[in-house]
């Protein structure tokens, strides 16, 4: 569960105020005295999308540091939201669990399963830590944002250029998965495939889930590895027809083919691959504020950057406030001290 990053820099700076304190057996991190072991970080590790073939010693190190870091953001909000009341029952989990199984056969259920190295109690676990803290999210981030009248005709007003169309166009949406990590990539899991079976799998995986019933938006935020769209849901806004007139013959039959609110399948690109929803067809023409759709598509677009912006800001806040000690990091540095 990847919700914040923070850099190297940052771990190793805990890591060395805390380096006098004796080290627990086993023990990766703790938060507010709650160990999370090396076993727990490893099973993690394991079940992410990768192939480790060719990586090098600090490059798994490194990813491994990033999980860590997840699972301390992780326990911190599971610890808030158990505060708050917002645990996660057992008919959410099972909810979630058999739309999760619906698309496969039992027999491809489990291959996934394997694939990620989990077994059915895995998963139900890592199921009521995500609708755990997808609750907390929504009471103390979702829930608090509003966007008034007045924000929509200032975006308007602000954009209205961009709603004059001198051609049909659509409105897209996409979730793009490259073959290699971009520094500039910003998603709120922190997910970066690093060569093309990772990727691969991680848009299979993003796939899947949005057959299950997922937000296209949500999942954008979280894994969608373009620089531009992630933090605003994987809105690429309009797009003019024309525009796909060098396109295969096979693209733009696709996206002529997708009805409103349709998503395609897996695209592959020179970059990677890539998953697109069509929001809307627009016809050429100024289009007003009073148009419904108008409307709703800059709400839309200003909810997407709100949720993002505070959803940040609640997870640094929800670590500054924490008692974070990282083991592996300060075992990192001190490893570093002693080959000098």
């Amino acid at each position: 569960m990847r919700y914040r990053v923070f850099g190297l820099a940052a771990l190793a700076a805990a890591a060395l105020a805390s380096c006098k304190r004796a080290t627990p057996a086993n023990v990766a991190a703790e938060v507010n005295n709650h160990p999370i072991t090396y076993a727990e970080l490893e099973k993690t590790y394991q079940s992410q999308p990768q192939t480790q073939e060719g990586s090098s010693e600090d490059q798994v190190m490194s990813d491994k540091l990033n999980v860590l870091s997840n699972l301390i953001t992780s326990e911190i909000l599971l610890e808030r939201a158990e505060k708050l009341g917002l645990m996660a029952v057992d008919a959410d989990v099972e909810t979630e669990f058999n739309k999760m199984k619906a698309p496969y056969t039992k027999e491809e259920f489990e291959k996934q399963l394997a694939a990620r190295e989990m077994t059915v109690d895995d998963l139900r676990t890592q199921l009521r830590r995500d609708l755990t803290i997808q609750k907390l999210i929504n009471k103390e981030i979702t829930s608090h944002i509003t966007i008034s009248d007045a924000d929509v005709s200032n975006f308007y007003n602000n954009n209205k250029a961009s709603f004059n169309l001198p051609e049909p166009a659509v409105h897209l949406a996409q979730i793009l998965v490259t073959r290699s990590p971009d520094a500039n990539v910003r998603n709120l899991k922190n997910s970066k495939a690093r060569n093309d079976a990772e990727a691969r799998t991680k848009i299979q995986d993003i796939e899947a889930r949005l057959k299950r019933g997922e937000e296209f938006s949500t999942l954008a935020q979280n894994y969608s590895e373009d620089p531009e769209t992630a933090a605003t849901g994987g809105d690429r806004g309009l797009v003019p027809e024309s525009a796909f007139r060098n396109a295969s013959p096979e693209l733009q039959k696709l996206i002529a083919s997708l009805p409103p609110g349709g998503t395609s399948p897996i695209i592959p690109t020179q970059e990677g691959y890539v998953i697109l929803k069509l929001i809307s067809r627009e016809p050429a023409g100024q289009r007003e504020l009073s148009d419904p759709r108008v409307l709703q598509s800059i709400r839309n677009t200003l909810l997407n950057r709100k949720d993002s912006l505070l959803r940040a800001a609640y997870y640094e806040v929800a670590r500054n406030t924490a008692k974070v000690t990282n083991y592996l990091a300060q075992s990192i540095m001190q490893n570093a001290e002693k080959a000098k």
